[in-house]
């Protein structure tokens, strides 16, 4: 039997929009921040999340000049990295998760891959985006170097998703970024995740194309 659906890529997206708008609370953001909320709902399909999203002061301008000069973008896993609109972009985002010095480094420390692999993103840290969807260790093991003296990024996009140690660590970046001063995009609480993450980043890649909703 027959279904009727839209079938027309242009028209989901910009209906999506319409409906997200018309569902959100957007007031007092910019643009870019608005663009990052409805992105941020798009990816979860829920408009009430948008009131857990919270934006550093420079956040979104420190992320759009970055992005706008091609640092490097780091992602702590690969669906992060395979979520970022290539056609954006000029060079690969980093993911160091499977590189075979991860593995030895998270064997000879017992400690998980993710924070194994924040070795090997010290090279490129200083004026990266960074975009950490899944893995909360990642999100603590970064905000560990960065107090220790590691390079700092243009900005971090804390989005971890879980149970055990999602919220916190979101929570503590939040809590600290002041501190360390570092310019932060997260979403508080459990939900987040590596669609969520990849989709803020291409938010904002998408405001330096005028790409907006």
């Amino acid at each position: 039997m027959p279904f009727d659906y839209v079938i027309d890529p242009v028209a989901i997206e910009q209906e999506s929009f319409r409906q997200i708008r018309q569902l959100t609370k957007l007031d007092g953001l910019t643009q870019p921040e608005q663009q990052v909320v409805m992105r941020v709902v798009h990816s979860i399909g829920m408009p009430e999340v948008a009131a857990q999203v919270r934006f550093s002061d420079d956040a979104c301008e420190n992320g759009l000049k970055a992005l706008a000069d091609h640092a490097p973008i780091l992602c702590d896993v690969d669906m992060v990295k395979q979520g970022i609109t290539k056609r954006m972009i000029q060079q690969e985002p980093l993911c160091f998760l499977n590189h075979k010095d991860t593995q030895q480094i998270a064997k000879e420390k017992g400690e998980t891959r993710s924070m194994a692999a924040l070795e090997l993103w010290r090279p490129h840290l200083a004026g990266s985006v960074v975009v950490i969807g899944n893995a909360p260790t990642a999100l603590f093991r970064l905000l560990e170097m960065i107090e220790q003296g590691s390079d700092k990024p243009a900005v971090i996009i804390g989005m971890p998703v879980g149970f055990v140690g999602a919220a916190e660590s979101k929570e503590a970046l939040w809590q600290v970024h002041q501190k360390l001063g570092i310019e932060c995009i997260t979403l508080l609480g459990r939900q987040g995740g590596s669609a969520v993450s990849s989709a803020t980043c291409n938010a904002l890649l998408r405001c330096n194309r005028g790409e907006i909703y």
